[in-house]
């Protein structure tokens, strides 16, 4: 079976502390995601006018108590969108841009195909503005406290000797973005195949 190599920022996967959280609870007892069926069904309408019937039929929308420092998340993976509790304090409108946000990065996913993309790059804006907000930003600028992790896992692109830290062991093939872009036209490239140059807790 032929595995599937994905490069590193477009990465959307929330790992095995995502599927646990799906039976757990938050500290006050409440479940930790609830999902929404009203902003699933305006999701569904939004990408069958768009053509992208398969993602309609697959979306899921859910307010994940789990979420703290951002507004939403898209897995792209398994057609699945996460949005702050935190938003209800900020009024409706945030509540659809964020989910219109989100969702965007969903339709440029499925418009993409196998093909590589960046997170924010012209095939999301596109889908933004698709989807009615044009002239999107990357990031929100809400109140939401900042939370930092640690990231005690450096890896480092072999060619352009970038450095990748990060949160969590990387268990995939992945490349660096850049270089594949540059001299492979974007495809994956195994020359310039991330290296792990340190282990947690090494000076």
């Amino acid at each position: 079976m032929q595995t599937f190599l994905k490069q590193l920022e477009l990465r959307f996967d929330f790992g095995p502390a995502i599927l646990r959280s799906l039976c757990s609870t938050t500290k006050t007892g409440r479940p930790a995601l609830a999902r929404d069926t009203e902003l699933e069904k305006t999701a569904r309408e939004l990408l069958r006018n768009l053509g992208a019937l398969p993602v309609a039929q697959a979306i899921r929308v859910e307010w994940n108590a789990r979420l703290r420092s951002c507004a939403g998340r898209a897995d792209t993976s398994r057609f699945i969108i996460s949005l702050n509790p935190r938003l209800r304090e900020h009024g409706a409108d945030e509540i659809d841009r964020t989910f219109r946000h989100e969702l965007a990065h969903l339709l440029a996913r499925f418009r993409a195909k196998r093909r590589r993309i960046a997170p924010h790059g012209p095939e999301w804006r596109q889908a933004c503005a698709d989807l009615g907000i044009a002239n999107e930003s990357r990031c929100h600028n809400l109140p939401f406290p900042i939370t930092r992790r640690a990231q005690p896992y450096l890896y480092r692109c072999p060619n352009c000797r970038r450095d990748f830290p990060r949160a969590r062991r990387i268990r995939r093939v992945i490349a660096c973005l850049e270089c594949c872009r540059k001299y492979n036209g974007g495809e994956f490239d195994a020359r310039f195949r991330l290296k792990r140059i340190n282990k947690p807790g090494a000076a």
